[in-house]
């Protein structure tokens, strides 16, 4: 019986978050409630929570968590200060002259601002208010408008830096840690937030490239699709605009790759260069900071309270032995550790339904991450593989989330069933590349390694 109070746990916290209860405090009260019931009926150490505060205390102090707010405030800045709409139109000019050039420069610019943000629901919004309308004016069939736009807003999953990875690869570093002690192992390997950026890189530009190819071939196939306009291209002006964003994520980039400064340091050099550039185009100024403040606040707010509600949640769950249930259902499925990947992949790819990639770094990692690891998993080909897991995901209908984002600032004239229609190839795109990363691991692991030495 006591080995199904973890699974109970779970359960409820996954129903109450389909009631549209706030994560933070679903997380913590069913904590909590758990706790209290298992302190009256005896079967729950009241002592184990005595360790919470030292956690709280652990979380303010994580100094990787810090660039959380850096890069919220950078993705906020370049969106506020219509950097990157002004980046958008300028691309567009440049790629007009081939196929499909609108498309393809929705492609970059989302790359773009995803490495910049990492929200998928910002991405999303962002692009399909500035690219959407202007797609369908000149011709592109809704179908293809929309799934390039939904694509395009998931990128911010793998395309680093982002805050899906300095999340994920903050929770990926405790969760190995645990595994090597488990292990015996008390002078644990450390792996850095710094090591999962260098391993998305390769996998998320593969992506990129993979979209990009997938649209030049359509605009060859059905030209009516993808009507386009060629336009007069200005030099100077185009390389005023595209040339200081670049090379701004460049740099924050370039730094971590290189040793230089680490992820939280990076952040801070982005925040301070997108403030600049957006000052030195005359897009700042008292009131708009102040809504680039409040708007950072409120979701680093969030992220802060998610995480201490996830991390009362896994005390109380390896408090009633939650830990041991999963390490024995793992060592017991059929297959091993590829039956294990397998299940756990799927079973996050269908939680991607309805958390949140936070709730699911947050609740799902921490609790599967050590017993994967320990099974001898490389933690940053297990980080990436779940990065491109929630992206497809969040694809895919019906309850993908980037859907419902776009649906959201769709005009009424595009159907639903065309946005989904749209997404399938895209999704097809994603899971090939999760194929080839899932055969040869190298690809997310290679780059870091060399990097290393």
């Amino acid at each position: 019986m006591m080995e199904l109070i973890p699974l109970l746990m779970f359960i409820v916290v996954c129903g109450a978050l389909m009631l549209g209860y706030p994560v933070a405090f679903t997380l913590g009260g069913t904590a909590l409630l758990t706790a209290g019931l298992g302190i009256v009926a005896g079967v729950f150490d009241a002592e184990l929570l005595r360790a919470f505060p030292d956690r709280l205390y652990g979380i303010m102090q994580n100094g990787t968590l810090m660039a959380v707010p850096l890069f919220v405030l950078m993705g906020v800045m370049l969106e506020r200060a219509r950097i990157a709409e002004e980046l958008l139109v300028n691309l567009a000019r440049v790629f007009s002259g081939i196929p499909a050039g609108m498309a393809v420069s929705v492609v970059v610019v989302g790359t773009l601002l995803a490495a910049s943000t990492g929200i998928v629901g910002a991405t999303v919004v962002t692009m399909g208010l500035m690219s959407l309308p202007t797609m369908l004016n000149r011709g592109y069939s809704p179908k293809l408008a929309t799934g390039t736009i939904c694509a395009t807003g998931t990128l911010g999953q793998i395309i680093p830096p982002s805050i899906a990875l300095v999340l994920l690869g903050d929770t990926l570093s405790n969760a190995y840690q645990q595994a090597q002690l488990s292990q015996g192992i008390f002078n644990p390997k450390p792996v850095s937030v710094g090591d999962l950026f260098v391993g998305a890189i390769i996998p998320g530009l593969l992506l990129v490239a993979t979209y990009i190819l997938y649209l030049l071939f359509i605009a060859r196939r059905e030209p009516a699709t993808v009507q386009g306009q060629h336009e007069q291209v200005d030099l100077a002006e185009t390389l005023k605009s595209l040339f200081p964003p670049i090379a701004l994520m460049l740099l924050v980039l370039g730094s971590i790759i290189t040793g230089a400064a680490t992820p939280t340091e990076a952040a801070a050099v982005g925040a301070l260069g997108a403030g600049v550039l957006a000052w030195s185009r005359g897009a700042l100024n008292w009131a708009r900071a102040g809504e680039v403040g409040q708007s950072t606040l409120q979701v680093t707010a969030m992220v802060f309270a998610i995480l201490i509600g996830a991390s009362l949640f896994s005390l109380v769950f390896r408090g009633f032995g939650g830990e041991e249930v999963v390490t024995h259902f793992f060592e017991n499925l059929p297959g091993g550790v590829i039956g294990a990947t397998l299940l756990v992949m799927l079973v996050i790819f269908l939680l991607g339904f309805i958390l949140d990639f936070i709730e699911i770094t947050f609740v799902v990692v921490p609790i599967v991450g050590p017993v994967l690891l320990a099974m001898g998993l490389d933690p940053v080909w297990l980080g990436v593989m779940i990065a491109l897991n929630l992206q497809t995901s969040f694809l895919t209908p019906p309850f993908g989330f980037a859907l419902f984002y776009l649906r959201g600032v769709a005009p009424a004239e595009v159907a639903t069933s065309a946005i989904y229609r749209g997404v399938v190839p895209f999704i097809a795109i994603q899971l090939l590349v999760l194929c080839l990363l899932a055969v040869w691991p190298s690809l997310a692991t290679w780059l870091p390694g060399y990097l290393a030495g």
